[in-house]
């Protein structure tokens, strides 16, 4: 279990923190997703944690979202602004990258994370499961709780606006 929670932790992080656009509310429904798991699933086949932790996550990320909104709501506060650097920004290019490759890289990363950001959450979901989890249509689906035909549709719309938004940077 423990080996699992470590390859799906950085994934997961990444999904949260754009869905949730917030890093410490990103790392906080992580760590719940990882304890629901372990309570509940781990005596279940390992076969079985992907998609488990995915539905998880996702049930996390709305919870915190609804939160959220509750508390904007009835306390009035403005969210505060993400202020924090991203860690994968800041993290140094392999050593033999050259300089310019390496900031054209970062900033298409950086476009594609701001329009994924710009995404509505299924599409969003869709999308990160798909191409950042690498997961099937019918892996997806059993996350997102939906049919095989949804997921295609809402990850199609995800890569149409994307390549719309990024043009010159879409590969």
């Amino acid at each position: 279990m423990n080996t699992f929670l470590a390859e799906v932790e950085g994934r997961a992080f990444v999904i949260a923190r754009a869905a949730l656009r917030n890093e410490a509310d990103a790392l906080d429904v992580i760590q719940e997703t990882m304890l629901r798991l372990v309570r509940k699933y781990a005596d279940r086949a390992s076969d079985e944690w992907r998609p488990l932790f995915y539905r998880i996550l996702g049930n996390c990320i709305i919870d915190q979202q609804r939160k959220s909104n509750v508390r904007r709501r009835v306390m009035a506060v403005q969210p505060a602004g993400d202020s924090e650097t991203d860690p994968v920004e800041q993290a140094p290019g392999h050593p033999g990258a050259e300089p310019d490759r390496q900031a054209m890289a970062d900033e298409t990363l950086h476009s594609l994370h701001a329009a994924v950001q710009t995404l509505p959450a299924r599409q969003q979901q869709a999308f990160l499961l798909r191409v950042a989890e690498d997961m099937n249509v019918t892996q997806t689906a059993t996350v997102m709780e939906c049919s095989t035909g949804s997921v295609k549709t809402h990850y199609s719309r995800a890569v149409h606006t994307l390549r719309k938004i990024l043009g010159d940077h879409w590969s």
